[in-house]
């Protein structure tokens, strides 16, 4: 019995040591099991800020935040602590205080962001001026979305010195350069002989006469110097609507609404090779200037390729949706391109018989091509606008607006004047380079025609570019020249900087 109270004596005094010295070791235990957890789960984010709302300072004991969890102070009666949490808007818990060694990273301030931009290269501090960095007091959950920034950071001009960031300025307007001065023309010659419209003019290699075309199905042929007429050319059934003079042989080529393309011999005066092969109208003809090969486009929706000599169809150049109204011939590359009334412009490769480029950018139809004769550029005529386009590639440069009415006809020559002709009986003269509208001319029908038959189908330049033929819906042809005793002083230009409007559509 004794030894026995003597076990148990023993056994309450041990368990009276243990409960006198377990807090301290227990509190141990546990303050290394927590930093090991901490280290364990937390250690990815611990170096990362966390939200304000996180921030939780001493406060009564039982506390519910907006959420209505119940919040923990972590050490009641010591200074307050940051209290590391998850990054999901739910307190996981109570929370872990850190340690000294943590440091928390907090957002530069908009002056500290400011400055680190400006001493950033140019290409960076561009595209970091699209940011604007949160100041002190913001922070934004990761993965939560951007919030829309005031619009007046994006105009913000950083300075540093005398160094201005300016990527951030706001690029001035593109004016139009002032045009370079040309004489107006005037009319002093209107030539009658035809009996129908007057289609389609060309003037020979020589200057010394041109042709026409008509809608009274002949083919005349004009002293250049007296307007008088030399000869007529009858083979056409239907109306005239394009004539060529080769450069290279003593051939003059037409082609007509009767579908035919025929090549006459200027030294017997009569057709010596028809082309056959179209479907429909033919609209437009022209020869290459380096080899010997004919380009005529039609009503088929098609242009086709024909060797001169043998006649024989090279290509059927397939592709428009439409009528094929017009095409033009260059040695370099494109060395086709033809407009449609399906509003597009194709470029095309010669070799292959295939489309290159096609432009897009007109809405109504293209009844007219140009090619400038020194530049590597070209124009395109629609009721919505003239265009001008660059090779070899159809570049888009600028739009030449104002000459509202179906323009037939476009023709320039090598000192810069673009004329556009209309179905209105307009005729506009611009300068190639910066599009400026210089001159409108209107001229009066010939006595005995209504004034419904005011039209200009065709016009042209003489091979000295000192004399303009027009060839109109009035029956006759119009011979314009520069006015000799115009200057700047008398026919100023009436030019002023103004906003160039580039559109493409």
């Amino acid at each position: 019995m004794k030894r026995a109270s003597r076990c148990s004596q023993s056994l309450a005094e041990l368990k009276l040591y243990l409960a006198s010295t377990s807090t301290p070791i227990f509190s141990r235990y546990h303050k290394r099991k927590m930093a090991i957890k901490l280290r364990n789960e937390y250690g990815p984010v611990l170096h990362m800020p966390t939200s304000k709302e996180n921030f939780k300072e001493k406060g009564p004991q039982n506390a519910a935040d907006s959420y209505g969890h119940k919040q923990y102070p972590a050490n009641q009666g010591q200074d307050v602590e940051y209290l590391v949490t998850g990054t999901h808007p739910y307190p996981p818990g109570p929370g872990v205080a850190l340690t000294a060694d943590t440091k928390i990273q907090r957002m530069p301030s908009e002056s500290a962001a400011q400055s680190l931009a400006v001493a950033l290269p140019s290409s960076q501090a561009r595209a970091d001026a699209n940011r604007t960095a949160p100041g002190g007091n913001e922070y934004r959950h990761p993965g939560a979305p951007d919030r829309s920034q005031p619009a007046a950071m994006n105009s913000i001009v950083m300075e540093a010195g005398n160094t201005k960031n300016s990527a951030l300025m706001a690029k001035k307007a593109p004016t139009m350069p002032k045009p370079q001065w040309h004489p107006p023309w005037k009319l002093y010659r209107v030539i009658s002989g035809h009996l129908g419209w007057v289609r389609c003019i060309a003037v020979e290699p020589g200057n010394q006469w041109f042709v026409t075309g008509s809608a009274d199905r002949t083919i005349k042929i004009w002293d250049l110097a007296s307007g008088k007429l030399k000869l007529s050319l009858t083979g056409h059934i239907s109306t005239v609507r394009g004539v060529i003079v080769s450069t290279r042989s003593p051939y003059l080529f037409s082609c007509g609404e009767d579908k035919q393309v025929k090549c006459w011999d200027l030294e017997y005066n009569k057709v010596i090779r028809h082309y056959h092969g179209h479907l429909s109208a033919v609209y437009g003809l022209d020869l290459h200037p380096t080899i010997d090969v004919l380009v005529t486009c039609s009503r088929d929706s098609t242009a086709r390729i024909w060797d001169v000599r043998t006649k024989a169809s090279v290509h059927t150049l397939s592709g428009h949706t439409n009528a094929v109204a017009t095409v033009r011939c260059q040695a370099a590359e494109p060395q086709i391109i033809t407009g449609s009334h399906d509003t597009t412009i194709r470029l095309w490769d010669l070799v292959a018989g295939k489309t290159r480029v096609t432009l897009t950018n007109h809405k109504k139809s293209v009844r007219a091509v140009v090619l400038h004769p020194r530049h590597y550029t070209f124009a395109s005529g629609s009721p919505d606008n003239i265009k001008q386009w660059k090779f070899p590639d159809g570049s888009f440069i600028q739009n030449l607006s104002g000459h509202n009415a179906i323009i037939n006809t476009l023709t320039v020559n090598s000192d810069g004047v673009l004329v556009s002709g209309a179905d209105n009986g307009t005729m506009h003269l611009w300068d190639w380079r910066t599009g400026y509208n210089f001159q409108r001319v209107h001229a009066a029908v010939q006595p005995g025609s209504l004034d419904s038959e005011s039209g200009i189908f065709a016009c042209a330049f003489d091979q000295s570019e000192s004399r303009l033929l027009t060839a109109e819906a009035d029956k006759t042809i119009k011979v314009y020249r520069e006015d000799d005793t115009a200057t700047e002083e008398t026919h100023p230009v009436s030019w002023k900087p103004e906003i160039i409007k580039r559109k493409r559509f």
